[in-house]
């Protein structure tokens, strides 16, 4: 691109949040009285990879850092986390989780195995943060485990042990070898993922193939916590589908339908990045508003995947009991410039928290079959809620939508029906705004605007049907530049601020500022 022409982009996204002006406002209808879906709270999971610095100065400091800490994990960071109210954090992987073997990292630190992290870096994996670690990190932060078993180099024998060392009674001999590494009462372990992408680098295996090791996996390898019966039972969760190729939600989903008593399964898989193309190359600072227009296209092709999967899904489970579980999605940008590539290290710009908004109103409008997601990833790596360095911490546009959109969390879906209008850069046309809306666990009403629009403000004209509303008021994300970022040196440059709407003899009118996410309470 010529340096006037992106002189002249940058300056047509630096419209702010000031008044609209005249223009035709878009009619936005809330159906009050309509009850949709709920809207899972593990819809806003968390992953976290032992990749690049994930992990290892981004969640884990040690005992005898510095940085202050609970038994060497940052407590700054466990306070960022608990503030969004975390459901779920998907663990140890990703690639690394089968190449992962559990013993490596229990017991005395001195004493466990230094590897070789050969899927991300090739740096040394000290296995100072396992099993142990993790779980003390969870429950630091209120939020169940998700963990992801070594199917594609391990075995069931493998795999089962380490779920009865979580699980078992203090009186087994797996039981007791926790309690020696500082744990007696069993963990509680929520979810259980049956491989990762074992069309890839969980083992290049055909679908069929993977279907008939899955169910092995399934059947032996148990939880044995008393407490985790009924609606609190493990969940397992097979791997899915590979973007839109089929074969595995085909061959997974017929097997689960001619299932037996003596395996189930209570999830699948999907992955799924915003990319730009392979492999990833659009830079996460300084891209302009056509980088940004195709980004969010390929964004919202995440409605029409899931469309897709699930009506395979339906052809098996008619009744929706296996959930989609989009457990890997996000923005997956080139690595900066200076870090490891194998770190997936990149900035989270404003267009990423819209992009974060867009999905999560994806997922929302999906509800009755997507219960689980997991952004990829929590600090440091690919579209992160969290940025550290050393004792610095820093939140991301992507953390602020999320802290946005807490009233959602376990919402009921209530249907909205409005025009989009249309946002077009070159020659990439878009929906220029979008909108969802919840009653909260409360029965407080919710809505939710995200503008794509990076030059426009949008004037909403938002009525609600079967229900009296005179007034609303919430908070809005937006800034001078859709590439602007939040940095360790200008933490504030795109976080919340106050947002109210003005009442009229129509309803209420909302001045959504170009590119932007608006999530407000509607009240009487």
């Amino acid at each position: 691109m010529r340096p006037g022409r992106l002189l002249t982009t940058l300056a047509l996204m630096l419209a702010t949040a000031s008044p609209v002006l005249a223009q035709t406002a878009i009619d936005v209808r809330i159906d009050a009285g309509a009850k949709g879906a709920k809207i899972d709270r593990n819809i806003f999971g968390q992953f976290a990879e032992h990749l690049g610095t994930g992990i290892y100065g981004g969640v884990w400091v040690g005992k005898n850092s510095p940085i202050p800490n609970v038994r060497g994990v940052r407590k700054d960071v466990v306070a960022a986390l608990r503030a969004i109210k975390v459901p779920n954090v998907r663990w140890p992987g990703g690639c690394f989780a089968d190449e992962y073997h559990w013993r490596h990292g229990i017991g005395p630190v001195e004493g466990r195995r230094k590897t070789i992290n050969s899927n991300w870096g090739g740096t040394v994996e000290p296995n100072t943060f396992g099993t142990d670690e993790f779980m003390d990190f969870v429950e630091q932060i209120g939020s169940e485990a998700y963990l992801s078993v070594n199917l594609g180099s391990g075995t069931v024998q493998e795999a089962a042990e380490w779920i009865e060392y979580m699980t078992a009674d203090p009186a087994t001999t797996a039981g007791k070898e926790r309690a020696a590494n500082g744990r007696v009462a069993p963990y509680k372990v929520k979810y259980l993922g049956l491989g990762n992408e074992s069309w890839s680098c969980g083992g290049a295996m055909r679908a069929e193939y993977y279907t008939d090791e899955m169910k092995r996996y399934a059947r032996f390898v148990r939880n044995y916590n008393p407490a985790q019966t009924g609606p609190e039972a493990m969940q397992r969760i097979a791997v899915g589908p590979n973007q839109a190729d089929p074969a595995y939600t085909e061959a997974v989903m017929a097997a689960y339908k001619a299932h037996d008593w003596s395996w189930s399964l209570e999830g699948l898989s999907l992955h799924s990045y915003t990319t730009g193309g392979w492999p990833p190359s659009y830079p996460s600072t300084g891209f302009d508003e056509g980088a940004y227009a195709r980004l969010v296209k390929e964004t919202l092709s995440m409605d029409g995947l899931i469309a897709t999967h699930s009506a395979i899904m339906d052809k098996y489970d008619p009744d929706k009991k296996v959930p989609l579980v989009v457990d890997e999605w996000g923005v997956w940008l080139a690595p900066l410039q200076g870090t490891n590539p194998g770190f997936l290290a990149q900035q989270n710009s404003l267009r990423d928290g819209i992009i974060a908004a867009l999905n999560l109103n994806i997922f929302a409008r999906h509800a009755d079959r997507v219960r689980m997601t997991n952004i990829a990833q929590m600090v440091n790596v690919l579209q992160a809620m969290i940025l550290t360095d050393e004792d610095r911490m820093v939140l991301t546009p992507t953390y602020h939508v999320y802290k946005l959109y807490l009233p959602f969390q376990d919402a009921t879906f209530t249907p909205v029906r409005f025009e989009a209008g249309v946002y077009k850069e070159g020659d990439i046309a878009l929906p220029r705004v979008d909108a969802i809306a919840a009653r909260d666990t409360q029965g407080q009403l919710w809505l939710a605007v995200t503008n794509l629009d990076p030059r426009r403000a949008a004037a909403i004209q938002a009525t609600v049907e079967d229900a009296a509303v005179s007034r609303a008021s919430g908070h809005v994300i937006t800034a001078g530049r859709v590439d602007a970022v939040n940095t360790f040196e200008a933490p504030q440059t795109v976080v919340p601020k106050p947002f109210s709407a003005r009442a009229g003899a129509k309803g209420l009118t909302l001045d959504i500022p170009a590119k932007s996410v608006v999530v407000v309470k509607l009240e009487p």
